[in-house]
């Protein structure tokens, strides 16, 4: 009998814990931050049990975007809901200067190394980051030399950009520099009716 009433105190603090828990305001921001190794032994784990379910590089990257995306969604909601100086932005340059500064720092304590525009096509802008922290401690062998694991980035830009109602295609690339092994650009080509979309509001200005 004892032990059942044991049992039923332990189950009681459990509860109690998991109330206080779900009792938090999400419209406080955490100050507490979840170490880099931990993260990054997190992403490695998922980057294996995605790996056991496809059938190839481009289905194992197709995988981690769609992943991003689930994170890119809940990280934008939190945004618009806790930020209240931020509000939503619906034009392709803020919006790629939102992603560039205010998410990248939430997300990895530090803003991307450069926002760009692609001298060939109007519709194609670059985010880069020349040392993801997310990519710190991910390493693929040479047979998956072609593998992205900044796919998952571009699945959370890709969630971040539509929800700004400026929806693209998002693709990510491996760009080995001097001194920068993990350097990554995140390829955004917006779709043609963002496009003409900016063209009206920028002749009615």
């Amino acid at each position: 009998m004892s032990q059942a009433n044991n049992l039923l105190r332990l189950d009681t603090r459990t509860s109690k814990r998991s109330t206080m828990l779900l009792e938090q305001s999400i419209a406080k921001p955490r100050r507490d931050k979840v170490s880099l190794n931990a993260f990054a032994f997190l992403f490695a784990e998922i980057i294996r049990y995605s790996q056991n379910r496809v059938l190839g590089i481009q289905d194992l990257e197709a995988k981690l975007n769609e992943l991003g995306k689930r994170v890119g969604v809940r990280v934008f909601e939190l945004f618009m809901w806790r930020e209240k100086t931020v509000h939503r932005e619906t034009r392709v340059l803020p919006t790629l200067m939102f992603i560039n500064t205010v998410v990248w720092r939430a997300l990895f304590d530090k803003q991307a190394d450069s926002l760009g525009r692609s001298t060939d096509n109007e519709d194609e802008y670059m985010i880069t980051d020349n040392e993801p922290n997310i990519l710190k401690y991910i390493s693929a062998p040479k047979e998956m030399s072609s593998f992205s694991p900044g796919a998952f980035l571009a699945g959370i830009v890709e969630a971040i950009a539509e929800g700004c109602q400026c929806p693209a295609r998002v693709t990510s690339h491996l760009v080995p520099a001097d001194g920068m092994p993990l350097k990554t650009v995140i390829l955004l080509k917006f779709n043609k009716e963002v496009m003409e979309r900016e063209k009206r509001l920028d002749a009615g200005k």
